[in-house]
């Protein structure tokens, strides 16, 4: 129970960091008047940051010749990352944060249903019903009050 809580403290901070880090790199892409360059400086100060934590972890480099061994396809997730830091960088001027991020989420929770009730990519299949439905309709609902008010 423990490390549930933990895991789960975890995915509310993950998610918290995302608006500042909308912010930070929008104010990047305001000072150079170019967004498309700021998720690429996100990325690029991500990836060296990965890569000390990576050299800290002591990681054998050697053994990862074996993404040899993955499907092409999985290295559109790094494009996708891109769009939506890209995206969310743009946007965030235009709709504000909390609209931008709402928007996302709602983005986020159908294509998760969809992943979920389909078993896609591996993951158990969690059946769409009426609860999750519900879940959706209230985030669409929450759309609606941020968009208004």
């Amino acid at each position: 129970m423990k490390t549930q809580f933990t895991l789960i403290i975890l995915a509310v901070l993950a998610g918290a960091v995302l608006p500042l880090q909308a912010g930070l790199n929008v104010q990047l892409g305001k000072s150079v008047q170019q967004p498309i360059f700021a998720a690429f400086a996100s990325f690029l100060v991500g990836t060296i940051g990965l890569l000390i934590y990576l050299v800290i972890l002591k990681l054998d480099f050697l053994s990862v010749i074996q993404v040899k061994n993955v499907s092409p396809a999985v290295w559109l997730a790094g494009l996708l990352g891109a769009f939506y830091v890209a995206a969310v960088i743009i946007l965030a001027p235009k709709l504000g944060t909390a609209l931008t991020f709402v928007l996302v989420v709602a983005g986020q929770m159908s294509a998760s249903l969809i992943l979920d009730h389909f078993g896609l990519m591996g993951l158990p299949i969690k059946q769409i019903n009426w609860q999750r439905l519900l879940g959706i309709g209230f985030l669409i609902g929450g759309v609606l009050l941020i968009r208004k008010f």
